[in-house]
């Protein structure tokens, strides 16, 4: 099937983000201006929104892997051209990873100071390092590859090992994210072995999911012809990523109401049921769980591909980019709770920030498109 470009739908999203975007940086002048005390942000949860979308985006930006991984290692030729868009949803992630980096700074010129004081015992230097290194070689691999498609042409040599290299790398930034949060003794929830490994599996089910409603979205509105069994793929790696993802999260609850050490159990308790009345996140913790259950029936039983996708990649942001943060933060060490609220100026903030990751991934998923058509004679396949 040709690629039927519609400038009509193009443009009016492209509109849509631009708002936002504007928006986002009206409401980020303002912060900027007056202040953290802008946001829901407290002397007791002294991260939020930004910090737990960060945590989120980042590992949609390292699940780029499991497209590289299993077509690069394996040749696994369902890959073979949904690859390359993989690689664009991780640069944008990982732009919009440093964006809300710099708003939970409040001053942006604080960021200079990881590099002025540079100290390799610090977490946060090797996360600017890993995030820093990994944007650089997906901006390259992809730009090459790119260009050798325009050209028809094989990827040049040098580029080989730069893949190679990229899969340890990948894996290495959600890594490195982890042990910003495990390394925090005053923080028994965050305080896990298997911390890391549950940020990756989520990781690996969130990013496919992501890039399968990407591919619907692209079969639908572009009608770009988008092959079932790269679909199909994607769908089996969300399944046992999210599987083990709920594995990791049923360990981490026995773990802590088995053990009864309430440093453990307080956070758990917080986050699904409420203490002293206070339950602000309880019922988005319950939605997660639900949305979690019913994307994996829906993905074993093979039906509802776009529901599944869309539960998974829901039920995911829920616990990683609200509850993880949050739920660590309260109650406080000391035992107050004190619940955290976004406030409207932080919600716009964090919205242009994934508009702007968004409109970085929509032009470069345009580049790619228009590249294949001029090389298929107006047919793009995916």
């Amino acid at each position: 099937m040709a690629s039927e470009f519609q400038p009509r739908i193009y443009w009016s999203w492209i509109g849509a983000l631009m708002v936002l975007i504007a928006a986002g940086l009206g409401c980020y002048l303002r912060q900027l201006d007056y202040g953290l005390g802008l946001t829901g942000m407290s002397r007791d949860v002294s991260w939020g929104l930004y910090i737990g979308q960060f945590t989120f985006a980042v590992g949609i930006a390292a699940s780029a892997v499991m497209l590289v991984l299993p077509y690069y290692l394996h040749h696994a030729k369902a890959f073979a051209k949904v690859v390359l868009l993989g690689e664009f949803v991780a640069i944008a992630s990982v732009a919009a990873c440093m964006l809300f980096i710099f708003a939970d700074m409040g001053q942006p010129a604080r960021v200079l100071n990881v590099i002025r004081y540079a100290s390799p015992s610090s977490v946060m230097f090797w996360d600017m390092v890993s995030l820093g290194g990994y944007l650089v070689l997906n901006s390259v691999m992809a730009a090459v590859t790119l260009a050798s498609e325009r050209n028809e042409v094989p990827p040049p040599a040098w580029l080989r090992p730069m893949i190679f290299l990229s899969i340890p790398w990948a894996i290495s930034i959600h890594t490195v994210t982890a042990f910003l949060y495990c390394g925090l003794a005053g923080r028994p929830f965050w305080l896990t072995a298997i911390l890391a490994p549950r940020f990756l599996a989520s990781a690996f089910a969130s990013g496919p999911a992501l890039l399968i409603l990407l591919l619907l979205v692209l079969r639908s509105a572009a009608r770009v012809a988008v092959e079932n069994e790269a679909l199909h793929k994607l769908a089996i790696i969300v399944s046992y990523a999210m599987a083990l993802n709920v594995f990791f999260i049923l360990l981490e609850l026995f773990t802590a109401i088995y053990s009864g050490i309430p440093g453990h159990e307080e956070h758990f308790r917080y986050l699904f049921l409420g203490i002293e009345g206070r339950h602000a996140l309880a019922p988005w913790m319950w939605i997660s769980a639900v949305l979690a259950l019913a994307s994996l029936l829906l993905l074993w039983s093979g039906r509802g591909l776009a529901l599944a996708a869309a539960a998974a990649f829901a039920s995911l942001w829920i616990d990683k980019g609200l509850g993880m943060v949050v739920g660590g933060f309260v109650p406080s060490p000391l035992g107050a709770v004190t619940e955290y609220t976004p406030t409207a100026p932080e919600i716009m903030i964090t919205a242009g920030i994934w508009a702007a990751g968004a409109l970085i991934a929509t032009l470069l998923f345009r580049t790619a498109i228009a590249v294949r058509a001029y090389v298929g004679g107006n047919e793009v396949s995916l």
